[in-house]
Formats: structure tokens, sequence, C-alpha cells
């Protein structure tokens, strides 16, 4: 009796176990992901994910749909707070940031609710960055870069401690009279500021340049001056595989003055810079996911961006760069998230003392 009594407490106990949430997650059949991306439509990171979503569906188990969900706000601490406080660890929801979510991390900045190091990192994409002036300032290419000394010029930016941190440390190297306008809820509205005529010198990460700039380049609407480059195996700039013919910005600062960039500017540029775009966005599961689910999600994305095809698609659509999945990602993310202390104290005087930034 006692015997039997057992075996009905173990076939309890496994049909309990069968039953937690983490074994019911990992199949994903008619339910409904929602892909929270803290930006406004139109962005690099929107066009990202949108590129990525339906992949991520046909590769999860149960083949469920993706959905993309933008929650803009405060250069993207809206929506990455809410992530924080409200995600349930289902497998349901997840998070796709940028350097513009990770700056305000790095930098102390109060208003910053969410830890990375609480979350399951599953993908990490590099990405670069294009620099490009209104042609009616008298430019063609970088080369006439003396023409634009003195001119002032507009830029729409979502805030000095979201990823234009990177480019507003390049205009204040290269010395261009830059008056950056802060408020855009993400860098689509930096570009379309640009298109009104509101803003003369504008940036875009590469999905959303090569999607929504490159049209205008070929309309003779906009001007490419540079882009950010790419570190080599040696840890040095080199042009970006995406833009091969554009000059990466160490070029182009020799282009302007004859030598090369030093000092701690930067070297605050370089930090933020690799911080910024060598895992410049990331897919996150929420704190308390089991195993078996971010396991799920890191086969998914590692099936994605090693299906046939799948580098060429990238490099019309979000550029050539090798994209990390799992255990990878994570050790990339940490990498990245190690800044200099030198650098970072530098930066934060910087923001404090010419655009008026309280971080604390």
């Amino acid at each position: 009796m006692r015997r039997a009594n057992a075996i009905h407490l173990l076939a309890a106990f496994g049909l309990a176990l069968a039953a937690t949430p983490a074994a019911r997650a990992a199949d994903f059949a008619g339910k409904t992901i929602e892909w929270v991306i803290p930006f406004s439509v139109g962005g690099g990171s929107d066009v990202w994910a949108r590129f990525f979503a339906p992949m991520l569906g046909e590769q999860l188990p149960g083949k469920p749909t993706v959905v993309v969900k933008n929650v803009p706000g405060g250069g993207s601490i809206t929506g990455a707070n809410q992530f924080q406080s409200r995600a349930r660890p289902d497998g349901l929801t997840i998070l796709g940031t940028s350097g513009s979510t990770q700056f305000p991390y790095l930098l102390d900045d109060s208003r910053v609710k969410y830890q990375y190091k609480d979350w399951t990192t599953v993908l990490a994409s590099p990405t670069g960055g294009v620099v490009y002036v209104n042609p009616e300032l008298g430019v063609k290419t970088m080369a006439d870069i003396a023409r634009l000394r003195g001119k002032e010029m507009k830029y729409g930016s979502q805030g000095a401690t979201s990823l234009d941190l990177v480019p507003l440390l390049a205009f204040e190297l290269l010395e261009l009279n830059v008056k950056p306008v802060f408020g855009m809820k993400g860098r689509g509205d930096g570009r379309l500021a640009f298109e009104r005529g509101e803003a003369a010198i504008d940036y875009q990460t590469s999905s959303a340049y090569l999607r929504n700039v490159v049209p205008l380049v070929k309309a003779g609407k906009a001007v490419p001056l540079f882009s950010w480059g790419v570190l080599d195996e040696k840890g040095e700039f080199a042009r970006d595989p995406t833009f091969p013919d554009l000059p990466h910005f160490i070029e182009a600062y020799e282009m302007a003055y004859g030598k090369k960039p030093s000092g701690i500017a930067f070297e605050a540029f370089k930090a933020f810079n690799t911080a910024g775009f060598a895992v410049q966005k990331g897919v996150f599961l929420p704190k308390g996911t089991a195993p078996d689910i971010a396991d799920a999600y890191a086969k998914a994305f590692a099936a994605v961006v090693s299906a046939p095809g799948f580098k060429e698609k990238a490099g019309d659509e979000i550029g050539e760069y090798r994209q990390a999945t799992g255990a990878a990602a994570q050790k990339m993310l940490d990498v990245a998230l190690a800044i200099d202390g030198e650098a970072k104290g530098w930066v934060k005087k910087w923001l404090t003392d010419k655009h008026g930034v309280k971080l604390d």
C-alpha cells in the first residue's frame, strides 16, 4: 500500500514538473510573441526588428507569430524600463535595444531602472552608421569638409546620452558648428526633420540608412560624408564592409586635419563607439526566464543567421555584419559594457559642461 502511494506521489510530482511554465513555454504553437522596440517606427532598430521578426517566428518551436511593438520615449529608456518591470518570463515578450539604451545605463542616468545583468542575451547585432548632410551646404564628399567650417547646422537628436553621443563627440572632434535639437523619439524622427529641411546634418544606423537615406542620396537630396567604421581583429578602425567607398571617421578626421585624432576626447569617442556599435543592437529575455526558453531562442536565432541566403538578404537590408547568438552574444555584450573609467568620467563632465546634462 505504501509502495502504491509512493508511485502515485511520484506520478503526481512528474505531472507537476511537466506542467511547469518553463516546460510549456518552450513550444509557442498558436502564440503571439511581442517584440518590444523602445523607439519609433522607421528608425534603425525598428527596421532591424522587422527584418528579423518573420524569420524568428519560423525558427521558434511551434512557429509563433512575432509582432513588433514600438514603445518610444526617453531615448528608449521608457520602453526598456517597462520591459524590466512588466515583462513576464514566459518567452512571449522580448526586448530589442540599441546603443541608445546602453549609453544611459553606462552613464549612470538616474532615469534608468533596467539592469542588463538581469536579462538573458540571445542575439547581438553589430552595425554601423553614416553621417550625411544637405547638398545645399555645397559639399559633394568628405573632401569638401572645409566648406562646412563655421556653418551652423541643426541636428535632430534623441538626447545627448543616447546613441547620439557618438555623432556629438565626432562633431566636437571635427570642430563642426552643429546645434543639436533634442527630443526626437527615434532616429527616424531625426531623418524626417532632415527631409523637411529642419536639420542640415544627420546620421542613421546602417539598416535605416540603406532603406531610407540611400534613396535620398540617389535623388540628390543627401550627401554621405563618412561612416563610423568597424574594428578589425587588431582593434583598429577599418572601413565598414557595408559602405566600402566611404571613409571611416579616422580617415575623415585625417582628411580634415592631415593627422590622426588623439587625446582623451578621441579615447572617449573610441570607447563609446565600440560600446554603441560593436554590439549596437541586442535581443533580450526578461529576468527569470527558464533556460529551456532561452535555449529555444538562441537556437532559433542561430538557425536564422546561418540559413542559406541570410547573408545576402542582410547585406541589402541591415548591412554586412557578423551576428552572434546565445553565449557568444552574451560575451560580446559583456565586453561592450566594460567602459574605461577615465573615458566615462570625461564624457560625463563633457555632457554637463557642453549640453547641461545632469545624470545623477
